[in-house]
C-alpha cells in the first residue's frame, strides 16, 4: 500500500522541479562604492608682491549607489571640502541623499530627498572639466546643483528629449531648509541632430530652463535661460543665455530691492584625433545688475588637458577675471588673474 502511494508522490515532486526552477528569482540589492577628487597646484600671476601660490584638495565626493527590487534606487554623497572650517581643515557635509522610484516600463522616475536640481549637472557633464571650478550661473550664486525636493526625471528615444522638473526649497543645499517659500524649476533637452556621441548631452540640442519661487524672508526670484549645443567624441561647442530677476523683502514696511541681471556664457573642447589630449576655452559674461552700468564682469578660461588614464585627468589652464569698473579691492584684483595645474582622479 505504502509502495503504491510513495511512486506517484515521486513522479509529482520530480515533475514540479523545473518549475521551480524556472520562477524568476528577485533582484538582488546593488550596492556601489565610487568616489572623484579635485587636486591642484594654484600660482596667483597678479600677485607680483607676494606671489602668492600653494596646493590644496579642492573637492572629494563619495558616492553610494543603491538599486533595489521594484524600481526603487537609493543615492548618498559625501561632499569634503574647505567651506566653513573654524581650523581650515578638510570638512564634512552632505551633497545628495535621495530615494528613486522607477515604475516598471516607465520613462520617469521620482526622486526625493537631496536631489539634483535640473540644470548645473547636465551643463557640467556637457562641459566635463567641473575640476576647472563651477559653471558661470553657479559661480554667480543664482543656481546649485542640489537642493532639498521632489522631482522628476524623464526620457524619451534614447534621450532625443531629456527633462527633468521639480519643486525645492529653493536656498540649495548649503543654505538650509528655508522656510515655507518654494522654488519651482525645470529644464528640457531637445536632440535636433544626433552625433556620434550618444550620451544624454550628445548631438546638436536645444535646451531651455526656467526657475520661479521666492526666498527666504519674501521677496522674488526667477530664472530663464536658454543653451544651443553641438558635442561628438571629438567637439563640444555650447553657447547660453540667461535672464535673472531676484527682489528681497524685510520686516514691513521695508521697501522692496529689486535687480535684474544676466549672465552669458561659451565654451568649446576639441579632442585631438587618435589622442587623449584635448584644449578647451570658455568665457563668462556676468551683469549682476543690468540698470546699474559698469559692473560686468568678464572671465576667460583656456587651457589643455591629458587623459593619463581612464581613472586620471590631468589639467593646466589659465582663469582670468576683469571688472568693468576696475577690480572694487587690492584683493580681488590680486587673485583675479590665475594659473593652475589640476587634476582629477576617480574610482
Amino acid at each position: 500500500m505504502h509502495a503504491r502511494l510513495l511512486a506517484p508522490l515521486c513522479a509529482l515532486s520530480m515533475a514540479a522541479l523545473p518549475a521551480a526552477a524556472q520562477a524568476p528569482a528577485a533582484q538582488a540589492p546593488q550596492v556601489t562604492v565610487s568616489g572623484v577628487s579635485y587636486l591642484q597646484y594654484v600660482y596667483q600671476l597678479k600677485d607680483t608682491a607676494n606671489h602668492q601660490n600653494n596646493f590644496d584638495v579642492t573637492r572629494a565626493y563619495i558616492n553610494v549607489l543603491g538599486r533595489f527590487s521594484g524600481g526603487v534606487s537609493t543615492r548618498i554623497t559625501a561632499d569634503i571640502q574647505r567651506v566653513g572650517a573654524g581650523d581650515n581643515s578638510l570638512r564634512f557635509r552632505l551633497k545628495y541623499a535621495f530615494v528613486g522610484y522607477t515604475p516598471q516600463g516607465s520613462s520617469l522616475t521620482y526622486k526625493l530627498g537631496q536631489i539634483h536640481t535640473p540644470f548645473i549637472d547636465w551643463e557640467e557633464a556637457l562641459w566635463d572639466y567641473r575640476m576647472q571650478g563651477q559653471m558661470a550661473l553657479e559661480r554667480g550664486a543664482y543656481l546649485s546643483s542640489s537642493d532639498f525636493g521632489l522631482g522628476v526625471d524623464g526620457n524619451w528615444n534614447a534621450d532625443k528629449v531629456n527633462m527633468q522638473v521639480g519643486i525645492y526649497n529653493g536656498e540649495s543645499y548649503s543654505g538650509g531648509t528655508g522656510d515655507k517659500r518654494k522654488d519651482f524649476m525645470g529644464r528640457v533637452s531637445v536632440r535636433v541632430k544626433p552625433t556620434d556621441d550618444a550620451s544624454r548631452v550628445g548631438g546638436l540640442r536645444v535646451t531651455a530652463y526656467g526657475q520661479y519661487g521666492k526666498p527666504t524672508s519674501g521677496g522674488q526670484r526667477s530664472r530663464l535661460l536658454g543653451m544651443v549645443s553641438y558635442r561628438t567624441k571629438q567637439i563640444t561647442l555650447a553657447g547660453e543665455y540667461a535672464v535673472t530677476k531676484d527682489s528681497t523683502t524685510g520686516p514691513v514696511p521695508a521697501p522692496v530691492a529689486h535687480s535684474s541681471g544676466s549672465v552669458a556664457s561659451v565654451f568649446g573642447v576639441y579632442h585631438f584625433t587618435d589622442s587623449k589630449a584635448a584644449v578647451l576655452a570658455r568665457v563668462d559674461l556676468t551683469d549682476p545688475n543690468t540698470n546699474v552700468g559698469n559692473n560686468r564682469l568678464t572671465r576667460f578660461i583656456a587651457g589643455a588637458s591629458y587623459q593619463l588614464s581612464p581613472n586620471l585627468r590631468l589639467l593646466a589652464d589659465i582663469d582670468m577675471l576683469s571688472y568693468q569698473g576696475g577690480a572694487p579691492t587690492p584683493a580681488l584684483e590680486a587673485t583675479r588673474s590665475q594659473a593652475y595645474f589640476q587634476a582629477q582622479f576617480t574610482f
